[in-house]
């Protein structure tokens, strides 16, 4: 189910909205400024933004550009301004669509459905060569590590380590599993080195326990919840 961000000021609209998208079997997430939606965005992972644009506080414009440094989350803008200019301005600052008020329901479905699978589609081609989890992206190419858009220098070992958890996200691995697969050597009764590394992983990652949970008397997985 994809989980889309409703970043709308007005309440009523906002509950409009989000009825709406649940509906239709997403799950919707309310915003009531900019600030909010950015401290949000840095707790939870989400597939799209609905972005209104006239917001107290910080301006969409404003929250456009942060989405785009830190997050690069797929945004529809929504706006009463239906000039061209306006349209034409922000997509050019990175929104990937436009939506003006007041909209069509069936419309605003089609438009969320129409860029979820163009994501979709994009996101299967590189798959094989980026592994994605909430903001935390792992380049294989590269051998890179971005949190939220930001570089993350990480060791060969801690990089290896986050790498095998990331590729299978639900799997609980075992320190044993850790250690045989990253050292390439037979597991002794020493727990030390993994629990070093993921310490040292964790510290790096921005809420790093927001990423890797400890599965007590087991071991290590990706965090899901």
């Amino acid at each position: 189910m994809s989980k889309i961000l409703v970043v709308e000021d007005d309440p009523q609209i906002n509950k409009m909205v989000c009825a709406l998208l649940k509906k239709n079997k997403y799950e919707a997430v309310s915003a009531f400024s900019g600030t909010e939606a950015l401290l949000i965005m840095e707790k939870e992972y989400f597939d799209l933004v609905l972005l209104d644009l006239m917001l107290p506080g910080l301006s969409g414009e404003e929250v456009l550009d942060e989405i785009n440094k830190k997050f690069h989350t797929p945004t529809i803008c929504v706006s009463a301004k239906d000039d061209i200019e306006t349209k034409l301005g922000m997509i050019k600052d990175g929104a990937d669509d436009y939506i003006t008020k007041p909209f069509n329901n069936d419309e605003l479905i089609v438009r969320i459905g129409a860029l979820l699978r163009r994501i979709n589609k994009s996101s299967i081609a590189e798959e094989s060569k980026v592994l994605k989890f909430k903001n935390l992206s792992l380049d294989i190419e590269n051998h890179a590590v971005t949190v939220g858009g930001e570089p993350v220098e990480l060791t060969s070992k801690e990089y290896s380590i986050l790498e095998l958890l990331i590729r299978s996200p639900k799997k609980v691995f075992t320190k044993q599993n850790i250690f045989e697969s990253v050292w390439n050597e037979e597991y002794i009764m020493d727990e030390r080195a993994v629990t070093v590394h993921v310490s040292n992983l964790r510290n790096k990652l921005k809420n790093g326990d927001s990423y890797i949970k400890t599965v007590w008397g087991i071991g290590y997985k990706m965090q899901d919840n």
